[in-house]
Parts: structure tokens; C-alpha cells; sequence
């Protein structure tokens, strides 16, 4: 899983040629009026529903920049900005707080004066392989704070970047409401030797008959056109189609420059790093435990092996304490290729534990690992669609609210689920449905199993150029994790953090995370199925 989109052969442009020669253009203009199959826009919401998603919405608002158009001239620049640590030579204990001021610029060296710019930061102290994420205050008017929580003592450092500046931001937002056909999707339709392939997404420009496939029991849309001669019932598979070029203008595609202003570091124009000192007198393993579950950082790197803050990790490093951990369990993948991750690593590190040759697509699935020794079986499937995965075979196009209602569940049951990074194309709304309709069967299988184990793994940062910007955002990701976060607190499931994960490790940045991150987050899912016996 080298590729950094969540594909492996994209068809480029915006037509594409079906078997039968026929071309399907998309359509070119920029706001579709019409748009009669578009499932987001009819939903029926419930009263709470309505509410719950007006707060959501409302909890993810990004700050706009003064109306009127903005030079790029006077957008974010990431090489004037800079940021000075509060106080940096003050004592410093494990435990205590860093605050960071961060100053924006724009290419004239002009102080910013309005807010919405995205940073990442974290503090790290290479040696010690230790890194924690920090926690981003946006003061409005071109400054923003950051605050870490200090929890190693040695010499820490800080980092921040600018993964876009405000006015990239506002493309992106614009992109989200007006172009979510631009990750487009098709279908194959056979029968007998004759075979069709249509275009295919959540929603449909108008004007040509489509096939309505929309899923009976969640509601979830879907639509293909019609083929010409052969019926909706034909379709055989679903693939992704492409990413559309051309979205935009000369002037926004400044906003989007590798070198200039995608994930660029901000430099201190001080001090960029801190001394701290041991705790004093106290027992080192309670140190570093916060209370609540929402703390921030939800955990830290400590010599490469990743230490929550809220519950005990331990770390599975034979493959023997896997299998005794795993013996005698069911084990349910469900989303996209980075939780597909997950079932490579175990099925690699447990010897145990072979892999079942069910015949699927190399990269799609469905997969199912066995160890008859210890009883365990270990299985993966992805997500529904939108899912940009080569070619899925229709039979095996199920939603993963659906699959949750056909498990019984119980005590050897285990559930992680994961499903992010291909809702990033489409309106917030889409994905708010989604996770209503997952939210819903866990709840209902909770009741029937409440031994049942469910994990959900969080996004995670990737690696971002002009492209990959526009499609997968590292700011869409953030703002449907923040959506998922909010929807899950309150019930009974375990996040496995690989947002910080990624952002508090010194790897750079990738879509499919490097192998010591993918072991540190089977930890923390371990931990949760075997907490240990304290």
C-alpha cells in the first residue's frame, strides 16, 4: 500500500469511455441547479436528529476570512509567520503546561488580522523517540495559541505547521458544497456477453433515467444511470471512476503550493525548545494519567511505543501474547484500506493465523484470517459506498449498519470499525447520515450483546500535495473525525487515537501509516479486547 491515494489505478479527466464506446461526460458547470437524485438534500430528519446534526454542524463552523476576494499576495505565509514559546527558560515540570503564541504573516511580512488558518502541531524530543500533539486555539485575528501538555522530562521541542492558510481553507469548503461529483464513480452492468458501465455517486446531475440504489434499510443513496439496454438488476460491481482536473481557478491553485504553502513549518523566532524536570516525589506510573477521557493529548510516544493517557497499554510485541489474547475470539474489520492495515499486520505477525483464500480483489477484500489451533478468526470487509476501492463486486457492497444487525455478538465478539477518509469528497451531511446509521446498530447490538467489544479508529494525517489537497484534505479529515468524535461520546465504545498517532509521530505523514505506527495502534486495540488484570 505504497499509493498515497486510496487506489491504485485512476482513470484521469473527466470522461471516460464505456465498453461499448458510449461517452459519459460529467457535468462541466460549476453549480448543478437541478439536481433531482441527490440523496443528502431530501433527507426526512427526525426533530432529534435535526437538532443533533444543526449542533454538529454548528461545532465544526470554520472561521471565514473578510468578505471580498483576498490576494494571494495577502494570504498565509508560513515562511514570514512565526512563534514564540510563553515564557521559555521558566522551570518546567512533567505534568505542567507549554503555551505557544503563533504569529501570521502574509507575503509582505503584514501581520494577519483575521484567523481560519489549519496548523498541526506537536512537542518532541528526538533522542527519546517521544512526541505528544498539542491543542490549537484560532484567537481570530491572526494569532493562535498552542498548548501541550509536558509529559517526559528532557529537552522538549516544538514544531508547527501550516497545513493551509485560511484562504486554501475557503476553496476547500467551497469544493465540499459545490463539487462533491468530483470524485465520480461508475458501475458494470452484464448480462450474458453484453456488458454496460455507467457513472455512479451519492447524487446525479439531472436529465438522463438512473438506477436507484439506494439501500432499503439504512436509507443510504445511490445512483447510477441507466444503462442503455440493460436493466438496473445487472449491475455486477462498483469501481471508482476518477478525480476530476480543473477545479480551480488560476488564482485559488496559488493557495495550493508544496513548497510554499502545504504543510510548511512555522520557525521560532526564539527559543523552539524547553527544559523540563522529572516530577518531584511521586510515583512515576501515576504521573502521567488524566482523568477524563477527552484529555488532551489522549496519549504520547515514549521511546517509539505509544502511552495513553487514559487507560494501561500493553505492548503486544510476541506474536504468542496476541494469539492468547485473541484465542477463542471473532475478530470484525469494517471501513477502508487503513483498517485493512490492521488485518495485514496481525495476519503477518501471528504465525498462527493464516489467511483464508476467499478469491476476492488483491486490496478490496473481503478477508478472512484463521488459526484453527487457538480459535480465532480474523475477518475484514469494507465500508459501503462512496468507497474508491478498484472494483467491488456488487454481492459484496454492504453497509456496515447492515452487517452490525447479522452479528450476535457477546463476550468473543470483537468490532473496529473505521470509515473516514472517502466521505471527504461529499457534503458533512453525508457522513453525518452514515455514522447515524452505524451508530444506531451498535446501540442495538449493545443491547442484545453488552459484553460485545467495539473499537473505532479515528482518521489520521496523510501526506498533502496540489492534488491530494482537494480530495483529502487533512482539514476534511479533521473536520469529520471532530463530527465522529462528538456522535460516539456517550455509548459504550473505545477510540484507538490514530489521529494523534500520526500527528505525534516524527514519520512523515502518510495516508497508510508506516509499520511501528500500525503496531502501536494494534496496542492500544489490544489492550482494550485483554485490558490487564490490575
Amino acid at each position: 500500500f505504497s499509493s498515497q491515494h486510496l487506489d491504485d489505478d485512476t482513470v484521469s479527466g473527466s470522461n471516460w469511455i464505456t465498453e461499448n464506446n458510449v461517452q459519459h461526460s460529467l457535468s462541466q458547470t460549476t453549480k448543478t441547479t437541478r439536481k433531482p437524485y441527490c440523496g443528502y438534500t431530501q433527507q426526512i430528519l427526525s426533530k432529534r436528529e435535526q437538532a443533533e446534526q444543526d449542533s454538529l454542524l454548528a461545532a465544526i463552523q470554520w472561521p471565514k476570512p473578510p468578505d471580498g476576494k483576498i490576494a494571494f499576495g495577502q494570504s498565509t505565509d508560513p515562511t514570514h509567520s512565526d512563534f514564540v514559546i510563553v515564557k521559555p527558560s521558566r522551570f518546567f515540570r512533567v505534568g505542567d503546561q507549554l503555551e505557544v503564541l503563533v504569529r501570521m504573516k502574509d507575503f509582505q511580512g503584514k501581520p494577519k488580522q483575521y484567523g481560519g488558518d489549519y496548523l498541526q502541531a506537536r512537542i518532541h524530543s528526538p533522542v527519546l523517540k517521544a512526541g505528544a500533539a498539542g491543542r490549537i486555539v484560532d484567537c481570530h485575528n491572526g494569532l493562535y495559541k498552542v498548548f501541550f501538555t509536558l509529559l517526559w522530562p528532557g529537552e522538549v521541542k516544538v514544531s508547527v505547521s501550516l497545513v493551509h492558510p485560511s484562504e486554501a481553507v475557503q476553496v476547500l469548503l467551497r469544493l465540499r458544497e459545490e463539487r462533491p461529483d468530483r470524485v465520480y464513480f461508475k458501475s458494470s452492468f452484464k448480462s450474458g456477453r453484453y456488458s454496460e458501465t455507467t457513472e455512479c455517486n451519492v447524487c446525479l446531475p439531472g436529465g438522463l433515467p438512473v438506477c436507484n440504489f439506494t439501500d432499503l434499510y439504512t436509507g443510504e443513496p445511490w445512483f447510477c444511470y441507466k444503462p442503455r439496454k440493460l436493466s438496473c438488476a445487472s449491475r455486477i460491481s462498483h469501481a471508482k471512476g476518477g478525480y476530476l482536473k480543473g477545479l480551480l481557478t488560476q488564482e485559488e491553485s496559488l493557495f495550493f503550493q508544496s513548497d510554499v504553502n502545504i504543510k510548511r513549518p512555522i520557525l521560532s523566532s526564539g527559543p523552539d525548545s524547553v527544559i523540563v524536570k522529572s516530577k518531584a516525589f511521586t510515583d512515576s506510573s501515576s504521573m502521567d494519567r488524566a482523568e477524563e477521557p477527552t484529555a488532551s493529548p489522549s496519549g504520547y510516544y515514549y521511546e517509539d511505543q505509544w502511552r495513553s493517557r487514559t487507560h494501561w497499554i500493553h505492548n503486544f510485541n510476541k506474536s504468542d501474547d496476541i494469539t492468547e489474547c485473541l484465542q477463542g475470539k471473532v475478530i470484525h474489520l469494517f471501513g477502508d484500506s487503513t483498517i485493512r492495515q490492521w488485518f495485514e499486520y496481525l495476519t503477518a505477525f501471528v504465525p498462527d493465523l493464516v489467511e483464508f483464500n476467499l478469491g476476492s480483489p488483491k486490496n478490496v477484500g473481503p478477508f478472512m484470517s484463521v488459526d484453527l489451533k487457538h480459535n480465532i478468526l480474523l475477518k475484514f470487509r469494507c465500508h459501503g459506498p462512496p468507497i474508491r476501492f478498484s472494483t467491488v463486486f456488487s454481492s459484496e457492497l454492504r453497509y456496515i449498519a447492515n452487517e452490525l444487525n447479522g452479528i450476535v455478538g457477546g463476550r468473543n465478539t470483537v468490532i473496529a470499525i473505521t470509515i473516514w477518509s472517502h466521505f471527504s469528497t461529499f457534503p458533512v451531511e453525508v457522513y453525518i447520515r452514515r455514522l447515524r446509521n452505524i451508530r444506531r446498530a451498535i446501540i442495538q447490538l449493545l443491547d442484545r450483546s453488552p459484553k460485545t467489544l467495539i473499537v473505532i479508529r479515528t482518521a489520521n494525517v496523510q501526506e498533502l500535495g496540489p492534488e491530494v489537497s482537494l480530495f483529502n484534505s487533512d482539514w476534511y479529515s479533521f473536520q469529520l473525525d471532530s463530527v465522529m468524535r462528538k456522535m460516539f461520546s456517550g455509548i459504550a465504545v473505545h477510540f484507538v487515537d490514530a489521529w494523534e498517532m500520526s500527528v505525534a509521530h516524527y514519520l512523515p505523514h502518510n495516508l497508510h501509516p508506516n509499520e511501528i505506527i500500525v503496531k502501536n495502534q494494534i496496542d492500544v486495540f489490544l489492550s482494550y479486547v485483554c485490558p490487564l488484570q490490575t
